[in-house]
């Protein structure tokens, strides 16, 4: 999402310090970059074809531990957001204060970069990040953090940088020349909690995370899963262009 539809969406959010090469809706490139930054390779992102062909979700290994959704920023979607966050107060939570970690985006065009460190760093994919690993530290050091001292840590992480440019280059699509042109399409993450059991919707250009209250089973493409994402797209069910990707345990 661009600083100005941010902006607009929320006029007390910070100003992208960083603008990144725009990260294509591709699960080999999202699992190629999840396990260059330390995620087990049992750990891996699968499209998700359709959300109501059964045939098709019985291709997905299970559990869905998270998942990503990609689509098409509106101007309905704008104001949607803008409506439901302008009396909202900023998050401020960390450590053990929070129920789920949560990323405000100050990185221009790396949605989809957010979106992976909200599905990592939730629920039962953090038995997955590996011990010692580059990812291991910088998540563990970020727990502790507020939401400004969080995002900062990413932006001056170079690690993190370098290994995100090198996978962004791997796309099918061609990249845009200039990491600050405007780019249309924005990930969110729909994630468990490993703390209260509550289902999240987790998006850097927010004020916080949003709770879709208790989730029962620990499979986000169960009817239960689904049926939530159905309920986030369908005041935009006239636009085209949404995919998802769903993070799992197995080939």
């Amino acid at each position: 999402m661009t600083e100005r539809q941010a902006s607009s969406m929320n006029p007390h959010a910070l100003q992208y310090r960083k603008h990144f090469i725009p990260l294509e809706s591709n699960p080999v490139v999202f699992t190629g970059l999840i396990h260059r930054l330390g995620v087990s390779e049992s750990l891996q992102f699968h499209d998700v074809l359709s959300l109501d062909d059964a045939d098709l979700l019985a291709f997905i290994p299970r559990p869905a531990l998270a998942l990503i959704l990609v689509f098409p920023t509106t101007p309905a979607y704008e104001r949607k957001i803008a409506e439901q966050d302008g009396s909202k107060a900023s998050y401020s939570k960390s450590g053990d204060d929070e129920d789920i970690v949560w990323y405000r985006q100050t990185i221009n065009n790396a949605c989809g970069l957010y979106g992976i460190l909200h599905a990592i760093s939730n629920g039962d994919a953090r038995d997955f990040i590996l011990p010692n690993s580059h990812l291991s530290s910088l998540l563990g050091t970020c727990a502790a953090l507020d939401p400004v001292q969080r995002a900062r840590t990413l932006e001056d992480d170079e690690k993190l940088e370098s290994e995100y440019k090198a996978v962004a280059l791997q796309g099918d699509t061609e990249p845009p020349e200039n990491p600050e042109d405007e780019v249309d399409y924005h990930y969110v993450c729909f994630v468990k909690s490993h703390k209260n059991g509550h289902l999240y919707e987790l998006d850097g250009d927010r004020k916080g995370p949003v709770d879709w209250g208790h989730f029962k089973g620990s499979d986000m493409l169960s009817e239960e899963g689904l049926s939530i994402i159905k309920e986030f797209i369908k005041p935009m069910a006239g636009d085209v262009g949404f995919s998802l990707l769903a993070l799992t345990a197995g080939n």
